[in-house]
């Protein structure tokens, strides 16, 4: 099973004793999915909404960590899987006490349409 969360960041160099030109940049960050049921595997319910960033100033303090520069502005694009991936999120989700609504609609309201499986 094989699953990433892919984000468009873009974040900004300010060295103390030099330049830059540019000083912002944009790249693709690919984080790999916790596998469904495991710690972090909840990351889905955590940040997103309806396909987007659900807390913008979050997810930049998260991605600032992750590149370890300032990070300016990010938004999701997509949750590439694998379909073993997909099935054990929906088990997962199923199995779950903390949701209501089935696995289709819990994925949708989170990830909206941007499920993309490889």
């Amino acid at each position: 099973m094989e699953a990433a969360y892919v984000f468009r960041v873009t974040f900004r160099l300010d060295p103390p004793s030099v330049g830059v030109d540019p000083d912002r940049f944009e790249t693709v960050v690919t984080k790999p999915a916790a596998e469904p049921g495991t710690e972090g595997w909840l990351f889905f319910r955590d940040a997103l909404w309806r396909g987007e960033v659900s807390d913008e100033a979050h997810l930049r303090s998260l991605a600032t960590e992750w590149l370890s520069v300032p990070v300016t502005s990010v938004s999701f694009s997509e949750l590439r899987a694998d379909e073993a991936y997909v099935d054990a999120l929906r088990g997962a989700i199923e199995a779950s006490a903390s949701f209501g609504d089935p696995p289709r609609d819990v994925l949708h309201a989170h990830l909206g349409s941007s499920i993309r499986v490889d």
